[in-house]
């Protein structure tokens, strides 16, 4: 890795932001449904710094928090305390002092588990081979697939698998996003999303159908996505994991390495 790439300050920061522009973007759709039934709603407190909600979903994150923001955090807590929520605030190192932890700690939140933040630089090659075919989803019909293979990923109950796809059938069209599909002997397979944004490519929300797993299909999908974000002009990569999990893995495997972990704080019962 090129000293561009070492973990620095500066890249978690590009990254959070970039982070925080994807959700954003993937919430605004929901935002955009007649009446806003999802309970969308945000709150800057400085820029880089956001409390999200996305209420229907009991989705709730802090992200940003940094020495000297202690202040915003019995505010945050009320203010998601009066949507009957518990929310989830996120600590990096390189944003993060005692006067934190103290007043998280004071108001009842403990440090309950941790997520891997992974770099890497945009590859060249696309997908090497393997028995899954690649395609950037570009029609409406190729999209249903993705949505199937999206569904059957994530273990989505079946009864909430139509809502879910009209909700999310404007995702083809959002500004910065690429979406991809794996098919296997023409079968959909596993779904992934590239989004980039100020040179940052994010490798976000990759998802296989449990009957195609094992076979190779994420590491085709990084690669793929980590190719095409360099077409599109982005100089680093990023993406999550839970820590040594199969996804953590296949990141290493296909040349990123750990910028960070992430410490996620929440209430204790």
């Amino acid at each position: 890795m090129s000293d561009d790439l070492i973990p620095s300050v500066d890249i978690l920061r590009r990254t959070l932001a970039t982070d925080i522009s994807y959700t954003i973007s993937r919430m605004k759709v929901l935002e955009a449904i007649p009446g806003n039934p999802i309970g969308i709603a945000y709150r800057w407190f400085d820029e880089g710094a956001i409390a999200l909600m996305a209420r229907l979903l009991s989705f709730c994150r802090v992200v940003g928090l940094r020495p000297g923001y202690e202040h915003h955090i019995a505010p945050l807590a009320r203010w998601y305390a009066e949507h009957d929520l518990s929310p989830t605030f996120e600590l990096v190192p390189g944003q993060y002092d005692m006067n934190l932890g103290r007043e998280l700690t004071r108001l009842g939140f403990y440090q309950s588990s941790f997520h891997a933040s992974l770099i890497g630089r945009p590859g060249t090659d696309g997908c090497r081979g393997g028995e899954a075919a690649i395609e950037r989803v570009t029609t409406a019909e190729a999209l249903e697939d993705y949505l199937d293979a999206y569904v059957a990923g994530w273990e989505l109950a079946e009864n909430n698998h139509a809502q879910f796809k009209s909700n999310v059938r404007p995702w083809l069209h959002q500004a910065g996003w690429s979406l991809y599909l794996a098919r296997v002997n023409g079968r959909p397979a596993a779904a992934a999303t590239l989004y980039v944004s100020d040179g940052v490519g994010y490798l976000a929300d990759s998802a296989t159908n449990p009957s195609f797993r094992r076979r190779g299909l994420q590491i085709a999908l990084l690669q793929r996505r980590m190719r095409d974000a360099g077409l599109a002009g982005a100089r680093l990569v990023f993406s999550g994991a839970t820590p040594f999990s199969s996804s953590h893995r296949n990141m290493e495997r296909v040349g990123m390495r750990l910028q960070f972990t992430r410490a996620k704080w929440t209430l204790a019962s």
